[in-house]
């Protein structure tokens, strides 16, 4: 021990933890083995970066380019007469299909419903902004209250809403009789069985909730030292919309490539069909491949952002705020680290094409019995496996600027020399977070139907438009939570970086993070350079 220290220049003469050092220096804080020495050490890289992963890029390129095109091409040579195809019949004199009459109507949408509706959808995007940001503010200054006093309401929204459909179902002559006593009865308590599975999810994890509130509230300051994520990341959700509907555009026209021919049919008499040009299909098939491509590699994008954008914050020094750093996260996304975004968004599009046929075949039950089974849970394991390695390499990438798989092994390294396990960070606090807009949804969902009560001249629709109102503030703030949860993630890598290089940089962070459970496969072992001073 004594022969460590003097081996090693002394900066500071106080422990790296005061209230965890011992904790961190027995569980291999910055500990190195002598196999260890040749890897370098790990930050930001605030310089120049080559650009990795060429080839992904330029085949994403080729197939958006060429989507493109083809779209401005389709759009060109568009047949109007596909808009009226079937007001053409046959003319027996120029054998050859001619337009008749024909007349449509559009319809208005003018009624009550719609326009409920519309005001609310419209109040609701406009209100989830705020309600995102002082629900972060309140986090990073209450986390431990707003969470203790929400854990209840997991239990009470759902009991009440379960109770108050069946009443209201029994009272309503219309849904009683379309609804039998033995069909409410069977629903209301399959949904108690739910809930009373939530409750005993509670109570089994209840030990780590106390945790959960710091890494929270840990996370929550970090985003709020970083508020423009806000305005940027739905900025890059906007830009995808309007690719996705720029090519939803072009898909429609390409069905407009074709011509009206006669067809022989029964009796000897001649029908007029559309038939669509053969290159359509494919165009098809290119479109949507380009569309999931784009979508995954966008989500991989802002995930990049977030964590170039967190973890300049978390290397600088304490008072000082990094300059730009939204701002060089965009330009390493979309610059040199491109090719990289649109390689992991490929491996996630792939994974979540694959996820989508073995739910298909599950529900149609292609492989019944023990073969279903055992390829259910193969497939399964594999894409968990990979959902954690991209994970974890797209936020090493926005750090260091490496390239797909020398960060998917970098990390991997980072975190076995440290004792560390992708899969052990903090689950606990997304449930929760996943929970509090739940309840918040709820409850502004209720709040919307008593004022449409009040205010509405609907009758029934009033819950239609709640349930549409509820399920839409659910989707914006699940963009608050999947924003916070790659906030703990990028967090928890730089940790692991200073726990590499014996440093730190956030000492709330490491006092937080150094009580996650370590890796599985780790055998506490006595080695003198475990413990060390800096």
């Amino acid at each position: 021990m004594g022969t460590t220290e003097e081996s090693q220049p002394s900066i500071l003469t106080a422990p790296l933890l005061p209230s965890a050092s011992a904790s961190a220096s027995d569980t291999g804080a910055g500990a190195f083995s002598d196999d260890d020495d040749h890897f370098p050490p790990i930050s930001f890289n605030h310089g120049h970066r080559p650009v990795r992963d060429l080839p992904a890029l330029l085949l994403f390129l080729l197939l958006s380019l060429s989507t493109l095109a083809l779209g401005v091409v389709a759009l060109i040579r568009r047949n109007p007469a596909f808009s009226h195809s079937d007001s053409f019949v046959f003319d027996p004199i120029s054998s050859s299909c001619l337009p008749s009459q024909h007349l449509s109507n559009s319809p208005l949408f003018g009624t009550p419903l719609f326009k409920d509706l519309t005001i609310t959808l419209v109040l609701t995007l406009l209100l989830s902004l705020p309600l995102a940001l002082i629900l972060l503010w309140l986090l990073k200054h209450f986390a431990k209250q707003v969470i203790y006093a929400c854990i209840p309401f997991f239990i009470i929204v759902p009991t009440f809403l379960n109770v108050y459909w069946f009443v209201s179902c029994t009272l309503s002559p219309a849904c009683r009789s379309s609804f039998p006593l033995a069909y409410r009865l069977l629903v209301l308590v399959f949904v108690f069985l739910l809930i009373l599975i939530v409750l005993w999810i509670i109570v089994a994890n209840w030990n780590r909730v106390e945790l959960t509130v710091h890494i929270v509230r840990v996370a929550a300051d970090a985003l709020f030292h970083n508020l423009a994520l806000f305005f940027v990341l739905p900025g890059l959700t906007v830009a995808l919309l309007v690719y996705i509907g720029v090519v939803s555009v072009f898909l429609v026209f390409s069905r407009f490539n074709g011509r009206i021919e006669p067809r022989a049919g029964a009796g000897g008499k001649y029908l007029c069909e559309w038939r669509q040009e053969g290159w359509v299909p494919a165009y098809f098939a290119l479109a949507i491949v380009t569309m999931v491509w784009t979508a995954a590699a966008m989500v991989e994008a802002k995930v990049f952002v977030i964590s170039g954008t967190v973890a300049q914050w978390y290397f600088c020094k304490e008072g000082v705020k990094p300059r730009r750093s939204i701002r060089t996260s965009l330009r390493n996304a979309f610059g040199p680290s491109f090719g990289t975004v649109c390689f992991s968004g490929m491996i996630m599009g792939a994974v979540r094409a694959v996820r989508a046929i073995v739910d298909s075949a599950k529900r149609e039950g292609i492989a019944p019995g023990i073969v279903n089974l055992v390829t259910q849970c193969c497939a399964k394991f594999l894409l968990s496996a990979c959902d954690f390695v991209n994970k974890f390499t797209i936020i090493f990438t926005a750090i260091t600027g490496e390239g797909y798989c020398s960060s998917a092994k970098m990390t991997y390294e980072l975190l076995k020399r440290n004792l560390l396990s992708a899969v052990f960070v903090e689950t606990v606090s997304t449930r929760v977070l996943v929970g509090i807009i739940f309840v918040l949804s709820s409850l502004y969902a209720i709040a919307v139907c008593a004022v449409l009560k009040a205010v509405s001249a609907l009758n029934g629709e009033i819950y239609l438009v709640a349930a549409i109102a509820w399920l839409l503030l659910i989707v914006l703030l699940g963009f608050f939570v999947h924003v916070l949860d790659n906030v703990i993630d990028t967090v928890y890598v730089c940790y692991a970086i200073d726990r590499d290089k014996g440093e730190v940089c956030k000492q709330d962070v490491h006092e937080v993070y150094v009580q996650l459970p370590l890796s599985r496969n780790h055998r506490p072992s006595f080695n003198p350079r475990n413990t060390f001073s800096v």
